[in-house]
């Protein structure tokens, strides 16, 4: 039961999402309950309480933190990850997110299908790289962590 049950995104204090935001965060969160992968090593020697997993995400003094819960409510872990190393590719992320959007207006279907393409390649290069800021922290697979980071990007979309 390597896997989160339920998400909470701390968004206290934010702004209010785009329309567009806002989809990208429900289908995140829905694909991310749906089928995912997330289990906690154990760290110093300690044990970890076994999965299913609660995920409570938020960014406080701009640090993205992981609080987790075990099943029955057991603390299994809280991590904080530092912004800096996820802010081109946000800031990359959301210039070919509204690229995309606006191209679907109006643009022709091989011009959608190319910046969909970019879109992709530039989600995957923000999961590889939250792959590595959780290495020992959290295993996760490749579209557990696209998923992520796509609420990653909702949270820095205030932040």
């Amino acid at each position: 039961m390597a896997k989160i049950i339920h998400i909470e995104l701390d968004d206290t204090g934010l702004p209010a999402p785009t329309p567009e935001i806002e989809q990208e965060r429900r289908v995140a969160m829905f694909d991310l309950l749906e089928d995912n992968s997330f289990d906690l090593p154990a760290r110093e020697g300690r044990d970890v309480p076994p999965g299913p997993y609660t995920l409570h995400l938020s960014i406080r003094e701009r640090r993205l933190v992981f609080v987790i819960t075990a099943g029955d409510g057991t603390p299994a872990g809280e991590f904080h990850l530092s912004l800096g190393p996820f802010r081109q590719v946000v800031k990359d992320y959301f210039q070919i997110c509204e690229s995309y959007f606006d191209a679907v207006k109006t643009a022709a279907p091989s011009q959608i299908e190319t910046i969909d393409m970019a879109r992709r390649g530039i989600h995957n290069e923000g999961a590889r790289v939250l792959q590595e800021r959780l290495e020992g922290k959290a295993d996760v697979d490749t579209d557990t962590a696209r998923r992520l980071f796509t609420l990653i990007c909702v949270l820095h979309f205030g932040g």
